[in-house]
């Protein structure tokens, strides 16, 4: 993490020491929650519509934080510390991201996409790690405060540093890029998460691609050539490619640089050549196709890295993921659960509807489904539309939570019949159906939006089980 003098701290992030005896002082390490200071950090008090961290600053450096930042219009200095004056904390702390990683320096591979953005970070940093010292985002820290602090918490000798960024309108990824001015980048795909947001899923298209716009001169642009609509952004007269920006496919179909040549789904996962790999077979410990068009994005930014296929086979088996993505429990009676409860839209329901349909399976395979968030005004229509994707010769029962997955169960019921789908709002009351309902031989699925917080639900099940 960043060591650096309260002196050298200012410089980077265009502030000026409150008070001349403190600039030698050492800072390690950059806290923005009060609640979590460490010896000599320094605290960066954040204001928003409901809070001011200013209010906490005197607190921070009683506790043992080593300075503070401090807004010059929130009033008079905190004493008992370092302080550095700034025009506006979350700019200085977004400059003395940006610095810090222009110090140290290393090559930056930003990832980005409606799903799969985590799980193909994971694999990407997993495949690294294996020839590089690497350092990745943590969680979901991939917005204008998580990616600075991602990048702050960074080593210095760190090689590459693979940063995921998230957005929810248009401009934030431009940001983002600027900051960390990717040497590649990768658009996992366009789904319709935030259409409430944007509109449409070519304004998506076009948030997503900013990411490019932030690339440095000569930069790899690694995208989803199954995805039309990047294609046709990337061709408007308003997109701006860096100089010399190449670029590379990858995806399902034929036309692309690298494609699956074959994959076999099994219990450890999913084993798959590809064009670019037609001698080396992978194996990847996660199931679904959609993974691996994730791997192959992740396989094309190992290989501009120069990582032998060895390593990447080595890479892959090593593969650490990001909890509740695809995430296989398998219980003490013998009951397999998947937690996929992270997040939902319509693309990444079908892709996590798809796993639990392709599983092999003596017991029943069972559907827990809640409302997808942020759709805009055909909210209806896509929930429905999932309720129809669902296959009664693939899955056996389906349970919906929320009040707009209700209309997953209506269109369910037109295929399975109302004994096989039932639509709830409690939580409790779902859990003691799944409970009644789950043999040893099963496997349940999880799958809603992150307010639904259906992990919730996956965990009462499996702690009852565990009692029984």
């Amino acid at each position: 993490m960043i060591t650096r003098t309260l002196e050298n701290i200012a410089a980077m992030c265009a502030g000026k020491p409150a008070a001349v005896e403190a600039m030698n002082t050492t800072l390690t390490g950059v806290v923005t929650d009060s609640r979590k200071i460490t010896p000599g950090c320094l605290f960066v008090p954040l204001s928003g519509d409901k809070f001011d961290g200013h209010h906490y600053a005197a607190a921070a450096l009683a506790a043992g934080a080593g300075a503070t930042l401090w807004q010059r219009d929130k009033g008079p200095v905190p004493e008992g510390g370092g302080v550095i004056i700034v025009e506006d904390t979350l700019e200085a702390l977004q400059k003395l991201s940006a610095a810090y990683l222009k110090e140290v320096a290393p090559q930056v591979v930003a990832v980005t996409g409606s799903n799969g953005k985590t799980t193909t970070k994971d694999i990407i940093m997993s495949l690294l790690e294996v020839q590089f010292k690497v350092h990745k985002t943590a969680g979901n820290f991939n917005n204008h405060i998580g990616l600075p602090l991602t990048i702050l918490s960074m080593a210095e000798d760190t090689e590459i540093a693979v940063l995921e960024m998230g957005m929810s309108s248009r401009g934030e990824i431009a940001l983002l890029a600027s900051l960390a001015e990717p040497d590649v980048a990768v658009i996992t795909n366009v789904g319709e998460s935030h259409l409430l947001q944007l509109g449409s899923r070519k304004e998506i298209a076009r948030a997503k691609l900013e990411i490019a716009e932030g690339l440095k001169p000569g930069g790899l642009l690694i995208y989803n050539g199954d995805e039309p609509l990047l294609t046709e952004v990337m061709q408007e007269s308003t997109f701006k490619a860096p100089e010399g920006m190449r670029t590379f496919r990858f995806g399902l179909n034929e036309d692309n640089d690298d494609y699956p040549t074959g994959m076999m789904s099994h219990t450890g996962g999913m084993t798959f050549t590809s064009s670019r790999h037609k001698e080396h077979a992978f194996t990847l410990p996660l199931p679904g196709q959609h993974n691996v068009v994730n791997a192959l994005a992740a396989l094309a930014v190992a290989r501009h890295f120069g990582v032998t296929e060895q390593n990447m086979k080595e890479g892959l088996s090593r593969l650490k993921l990001t909890g509740m993505r695809i995430e296989v429990i398998r219980t003490s009676s013998g009951l397999t659960l998947l937690n996929d409860a992270y997040n939902a839209s319509p693309s990444s329901m079908k892709a996590a509807i798809d796993v639990l349909q392709s599983m092999k399976c003596s017991g029943n395979k069972i559907a827990v489904l809640g409302d997808m968030l942020e759709l805009g005004p055909e909210e209806v229509e896509f929930h429905q539309e999932i309720g129809y994707y669902l296959d009664p010769s693939l899955t056996d029962f389906v349970c919906t939570y929320g009040p707009l997955s209700v209309h997953i169960a209506k269109a369910a019921e037109e295929k399975f019949g109302k004994e096989c789908v039932k639509a709830f709002t409690d939580k409790a009351e779902l859990t003691a159906v799944l409970l009644e309902k789950c043999s040893a031989k099963d496997i349940v699925l999880f799958k809603g939006s992150r307010g639904m917080k259906l992990e919730e639900v996956l965990q009462s099940l499996n702690k009852d089980i565990q009692q029984t």
